[in-house]
């Protein structure tokens, strides 16, 4: 079966004529047909932990456009759920929690081994997927990674900076390392359950990683995918894993040994040609379209995309963008990107 799912022969390092092709986010807010059911779940928490619902969600974009893989549709914030924390959704700004910034706070989270009643429906949207989708669709897991779910427990949501998160660092380094301890903890188990229930890839999300520098970076964004990866990979030995520390810049590179990931994921900061050379050298990239152009479209879209598949031709690639798409965005663009991927000679 896997020699016909075009994201795993990637994955594996084979360089094919024309790259596989999915995109963060693909079920999302810009398709009216997503907005339609999520309107029939009533809020989002409402629709991530409805199994038929988020299975239906997940499904729309492969309905749709036919891309090489579908990603389960979740939030990265449903781990600190299941741990403990409070969390709900604020129309037009986004998730709030409730912080975790004293021993007493962190004292109350459960233990990781604890959080899979709450994660069940999650488990099933897999299972239900893993039947429903093509025979040529690879199918994605996913989690957050520890430091960016962390800036989410302590800050309470999204900040520019992930001030709050550095400053519990710097303040009660102990408490902060106990809090990404138990973070890496439950996402190890909550990944492999995902792939107990089908998933055939998983993804690592360190969407704040670039805030990290020099041995930091090292410390809280490397050393906890690494160890995140062997876990995995001692658990299910053939299942591959993406990661995208996102804005790593110069760190990008090496990323992929000193992790272990399967593949790389770069945002679209980075120069194609700089990534091939210094990147894709050591394995699969993934990327890395600017996430603009869905809402722009035109002549851009297409020189940048062929721009793209061309400087990674010479090795094992997965067209995406370098973020997820965002909900202004104009599913004809969409169409239009996947269109130019499939039609340019490598």
């Amino acid at each position: 079966m896997a020699q016909n799912k075009t994201i795993l022969r990637a994955l594996a390092g084979e360089v094919q004529d024309v790259p596989p092709i999915w995109m963060m986010r693909q079920a999302g807010r810009y398709l009216p047909e997503y907005r339609a059911t999520r309107a029939q779940a009533g809020d989002f928490l409402s629709l991530c932990y409805n199994s038929e619902l988020a299975a239906e969600v997940t499904l729309q974009p492969i309905r749709r456009y036919g891309f090489d893989a579908a990603i389960l549709f979740a939030d990265i914030l449903l781990v600190p759920q299941a741990l403990g924390a409070d969390l709900w959704f604020v129309t037009g700004e986004g998730p709030r929690l409730s912080t975790v910034t004293t021993q007493a706070d962190f004292d109350a989270l459960k233990p990781a081994a604890d959080i899979h009643d709450r994660l069940n429906p999650i488990y099933e949207t897999v299972r239900l997927l893993s039947h429903a989708l093509p025979a040529e669709t690879t199918l994605i897991g996913f989690a957050g990674a520890p430091w960016t779910v962390a800036t989410y427990m302590i800050a309470g949501r999204g900040t520019p900076d992930q001030g709050p998160a550095h400053a519990l660092r710097q303040e009660n380094r102990a408490l902060f390392e106990a809090l990404l301890e138990r973070i890496t903890e439950a996402t190890i188990d909550y990944l492999s359950m995902q792939i107990d229930a089908g998933a055939e890839v998983v993804k690592i999300f360190d969407s704040w990683a670039g805030s990290l520098k020099g041995a930091d970076f090292q410390t809280y964004a490397v050393d906890p995918c690494r160890r995140i990866v062997s876990a995995l990979k001692e658990r299910h030995p053939s299942i591959p894993i993406i990661g995208f520390a996102r804005e790593a810049g110069d760190a990008y590179v090496g990323f992929a040994k000193a992790t272990g990931v399967d593949c790389v994921a770069l945002d679209s900061a980075v120069d194609p040609e700089w990534a091939a050379a210094h990147v894709q050298v050591d394995g699969c990239v993934q990327g890395n379209l600017a996430s603009s152009h869905m809402v722009t479209g035109g002549q851009d879209l297409i020189d940048d995309t062929r721009a793209i598949v061309k400087a990674f031709s010479k090795g094992p690639h997965i067209f995406n963008l370098g973020h997820g798409i965002t909900p202004d965005a104009d599913p004809e663009n969409v169409q239009l990107m996947i269109d130019t991927v499939r039609s340019t000679r490598r």
